[in-house]
């Protein structure tokens, strides 16, 4: 059998962004995962009955500890002697395509799932453009997850256009409508939970998903919920993910109506986020920048709206009026009056709420998504032996 080589930066994006494809893909392929953090992607390779090799890397810029994750992966890749090598992330993307190119593994793939770089200027930003550039020449083939992330990236002039590729209608992994699927959760169930977190029962729930970062909106909601709050007594702001103050930072303001707002509630990090999805009315995810987010689809999956910026991505799962609203970035005012509208109009947000999970089941499943990149592997396999 031959080898598949998937290579992301940290095991999260393992485990997060591309759940179940890798074991999946190892009935077809002899797959070998690919991070950092030994211990958790040790756990991973357990957990999802796959091979792996570590090798350190970070999320920052860091060129000493790069070059010594490069020296590992290439003499590993020239030992191993994959056919594929498939990375996501821009630090992996960088390190395992240089790797591959060098070590001479005949198919490089590299999948874009947004660009950070979209939110830098300066000197940053010009290493950045460079790096992408860079990555996607020693590609094979790039898979940007949207295709208005494709459009950026022919705009950025990264790559010509038939090195570029979307898969299916977007996304890096498609969504499990059987994993998220609002049923699951009892009217009992969901009681409890309000309660735990002290969510009053009757409240009507805004909630987000995701890193409490400056990048993801949150200055903005948490701003455009305080003032309708002042209003609108019986609400809820419900924030699941971690705070991450080191890269991104909110600003000290937000951060202190975070934990002091009588009606924002936070959860930390959450492994499983059926349950915060089910006790909550409409998502709202107010995001600078994304390539195809996850969160959006689940919370679909879940018969939830989404009000979402007007950025790639969001803009692709979302169809105006019909499974959410699409706000302008960074407009807090315009946050402010989509959060009022549903809050004012039931009939409209229950129509929303009919639509949205057979919307998500009609383009993103799962395991169509598993097929059409299988599919993909095999075309390219092909290619490849009968050159």
């Amino acid at each position: 059998m031959e080898k598949l080589i998937r290579i992301t930066t940290i095991p999260l994006s393992l485990e997060k962004l591309l759940e179940g494809q890798l074991t999946f893909m190892n009935d077809h392929y002899e797959v070998v995962a690919v991070s950092a953090e030994e211990n958790r992607l040790e756990q991973y390779g357990r957990d999802n009955g796959v091979k792996t090799f570590w090798v350190d890397m970070t999320r920052a810029i860091t060129p000493f500890k790069d070059l010594k994750a490069l020296f590992k992966l290439t003499r590993y890749l020239r030992t191993e002697k994959p056919l594929i090598i498939h990375s996501h992330t821009p630090k992996a993307g960088i390190i395992g395509m240089l790797a591959g190119k060098i070590a001479g593994v005949p198919i490089r793939l590299h999948t874009v799932a947004g660009l950070p770089l979209l939110e830098t200027s300066g000197s940053k930003r010009k290493i950045l453009d460079w790096v992408e550039k860079f990555t996607y020449s020693l590609a094979t083939r790039v898979y940007p997850n949207s295709f208005k992330l494709k459009d950026i990236i022919l705009d950025l002039e990264y790559a010509e256009e038939e090195k570029l590729k979307v898969l299916g209608k977007g996304s890096s992994n498609g969504i499990d409508t059987r994993y998220f699927d609002p049923n699951k959760h009892s009217p009992e169930e969901k009681l409890q939970l309000k309660k735990k977190l002290g969510i009053p029962e009757n409240d009507f729930t805004f909630i987000f998903v995701g890193r409490l970062v400056k990048e993801k909106g949150i200055n903005e909601l948490v701003h455009a919920f305080v003032k309708l709050q002042k209003i609108k007594s019986n609400i809820s702001l419900l924030l699941v993910g971690p705070f991450e103050q080191e890269l991104d930072p909110l600003s000290s303001e937000v951060v202190d109506m975070i934990k002091s707002h009588q009606k924002i509630y936070t959860t930390g990090y959450q492994k499983d986020v059926r349950p915060f999805f089910s006790i909550s009315d409409v998502l709202t995810f107010p995001s600078y920048r994304e390539g195809f987010p996850n969160v959006v689809m689940q919370a679909n999956a879940m018969n939830l709206p989404a009000i979402v910026s007007d950025i790639n991505g969001c803009n692709e799962i979302i169809a105006e009026g019909e499974n959410g609203m699409i706000i302008p970035v960074k407009d807090e005012k315009a946050l402010e009056e989509t959060m009022t509208y549903f809050l004012n109009n039931p009939e409209f947000k229950t129509k929303l709420t009919q639509n949205a999970r057979k919307l998500i089941q009609s383009k993103y499943e799962r395991t169509q998504f598993w097929q059409i990149l299988l599919k993909e592997y095999k075309d390219l396999e092909a290619l490849h032996k009968h050159d």
